[in-house]
């Protein structure tokens, strides 16, 4: 989505908790939108272009998220409109030699280029150096083309949520509902405590001087099968959170994530799995 109008900055600003009121043209940022009690609805990339804002979002999670941003919007000067664009990610230690071969020039670290309607930007996903590509959907499948051909490999749906979870990194709508706070799912690198006011400020600023942290992400390394998604996870008879994303890693074996209580956060504690079998607390990323 691209928002465009006078307002776009300052509007965004107010709603998400990165710092967009500093960013220049070029700049990426990472950004959540939050309820008023800092609970999640979406993370996104902002694209920061000379005369628009790109928000580049799950498509599942966009209609909530632009239904509270449409209900805070009142006077300002705002408007949304679809792009067509799609996005095409590069990682790995040579994804920026990668991409060189398919767009003229690759930036650096957080910042984005454009060139004939094509955005090429560089920020770290799936836990390794990673260059993505916004082009329209008629070019998009070419840009694939040529990237295989540079000695790519393209990665199915189900191989990239391994990784997603063994590099320990929440997924909106899965790994969290609608009453997890965000720092409870990680994204720290998603807020500025720095900024002014926004909206679910209030409550992280209390978490955070308060250290009323009481639930965090963590992984799981599973002794029996793989449970089924949302398994209760007890410790002592007490629940401790429930198992959420799951996978059979090539690396580590029966893995997943969870949202934990902190009577479960050290590392080697093991939990029951609900329907049977037993789970054993790890830290995040997994690690051999």
């Amino acid at each position: 989505m691209r928002l465009v109008g006078d307002d776009r900055a300052s509007f965004l600003h107010g709603m998400c908790t990165a710092d967009i009121g500093k960013a220049k043209a070029g700049d990426l940022l990472r950004a959540l939108f939050l309820t008023e009690h800092a609970h999640l609805i979406a993370d996104f990339v902002a694209w920061i272009e000379p005369k628009s804002i790109l928000i580049e979002v799950d498509a599942r999670l966009w209609s909530r998220a632009r239904s509270q941003l449409e209900s805070l919007l009142v006077a300002d000067d705002v408007e949304f409109e679809e792009t067509g664009l799609e996005a095409i990610s590069i990682a790995g230690p040579r994804a920026a030699e990668a991409a060189g071969a398919i767009v003229a020039d690759v930036p650096s670290d957080s910042h984005f280029t454009a060139s004939g309607g094509v955005l090429a930007g560089r920020l770290q996903r799936f836990g390794a150096p990673s260059v993505t590509i916004l082009a329209p959907g008629a070019r998009a499948q070419e840009f694939v083309a040529q990237a295989l051909a540079t000695g790519c490999a393209e990665v199915t749906e189900s191989a990239a949520e391994i990784v997603r979870i063994e590099q320990g990194i929440a997924q909106v709508g899965v790994d969290t509902n609608e009453k997890t706070i965000a720092l409870e799912a990680g994204f720290r690198d998603a807020i500025s405590f720095e900024k002014g006011c926004y909206v679910g400020q209030e409550t992280l600023e209390r978490v955070t001087a308060r250290g009323g942290l009481h639930k965090k992400l963590l992984g799981l390394t599973f002794r029996n099968a793989l449970p089924d998604p949302d398994a209760a996870l007890t410790l002592a008879e007490k629940e401790m959170g429930r198992a959420t994303s799951v996978g059979l890693s090539p690396r580590f074996g029966a893995i997943g994530l969870a949202i934990l209580h902190q009577s479960a956060w050290a590392e080697g504690t093991e939990l029951e799995v609900g329907g049977g079998g037993r789970a054993v607390v790890t830290g995040l990323p997994f690690h051999p």
